[in-house]
């Protein structure tokens, strides 16, 4: 059932890549957008404050690295490492998201050019950057370490996408930014080499 609106901050949510398009849906059906890709319906939660979330891309940095590398050593794996050039890549990708307003993946080319991508959107200002690195991470409750797509207990791998991609042992090096609009944040980080790769484990 959809809770009250008032006094909540929404947010429409997750996507992870490249195996499986991952779409955490909340109340209602998937919801078709004008260029037709339909998209997750806005997932309502409580707000305990109305303050804006702190911003800053060092502090966006330091969550990231610091949540990534929590995320790992859990599962034994060493941390990535912060890649400016995946960053800005990052960061063109999310200002694109922003001035759209479309959610859904940057289409790359296959090859080992191509990057792992997690994304993720919410509403201005509400949610602080720890908060959404937690969204992705809290998705381990669903993670077995079989073979992708086998990776889910629930059978659908897009539960676990983003997690499988921030714990995957052989991607190395990180980089993420956030754009906005003048209603949601539009968070983006890419993994070199890409993880979620079919047929294989994370770890």
């Amino acid at each position: 059932m959809c809770p009250d609106m008032a006094a909540m901050r929404t947010l429409r949510h997750l996507l992870s890549i490249p195996a499986v398009a991952l779409l955490l849906t909340g109340c209602g059906p998937m919801i078709p957008s004008q260029t037709g890709v339909e998209r997750p319906p806005r997932i309502v939660e409580e707000r305990t404050t109305d303050a804006p979330a702190p911003r800053g891309p060092g502090l966006l940095r330091r969550a990231m690295l610091d949540g990534h590398r929590a995320a790992r050593a859990e599962v034994g794996l060493g941390p990535l490492v912060w890649d400016e050039r995946l960053a800005a890549n990052a960061l063109a990708y999310a200002q694109e998201l922003a001035r759209t307003g479309r959610f859904q993946h940057a289409e790359q080319p296959q090859g080992p050019t191509r990057q792992g991508e997690n994304l993720w959107t919410g509403t201005r200002g509400a949610y602080r950057y720890d908060e959404m690195m937690g969204h992705w991470v809290a998705e381990k409750r669903d993670f077995v370490n079989l073979p992708v797509p086998q990776a889910s207990r629930t059978g659908q791998f897009g539960d676990v996408a983003h997690y499988t991609q921030i714990v995957w042992a052989r991607s190395t090096a990180v980089g993420c930014a956030m754009a906005s609009n003048a209603r949601d944040d539009f968070l983006v980080c890419r993994y070199s080499p890409t993880g979620n790769v079919f047929g294989e484990r994370a770890f």
